[in-house]
């Protein structure tokens, strides 16, 4: 499957749900593009912190937040 950047035009090419899509601003673009460098880059330091279950569950909101905040961005 051909991967594609997430703050592209192109972007329906590998979305099997969403098949319609608005096109963003360069600000939103890059309000993305920051938002998943932020939750990356705090999702690796508590990967860097060791393993338990509450730093998977910490994880999993990361990950769960970032989705909102793009779906809001997005919609």
């Amino acid at each position: 499957m051909p991967e594609v950047d997430s703050t592209s035009d192109q972007r329906t090419v590998n979305n099997t749900m969403r098949h319609a899509y608005r096109v963003l601003t360069d600000e939103e673009k890059a309000a993305m593009a920051s938002i998943k460098d932020q939750g990356l880059a705090f999702h690796d330091y508590l990967a860097g912190l060791g393993n338990s279950r509450e730093l998977s569950l910490a994880k999993t909101k990361i990950v769960e937040a970032v989705m909102w905040a793009v779906k809001h961005i997005t919609a």
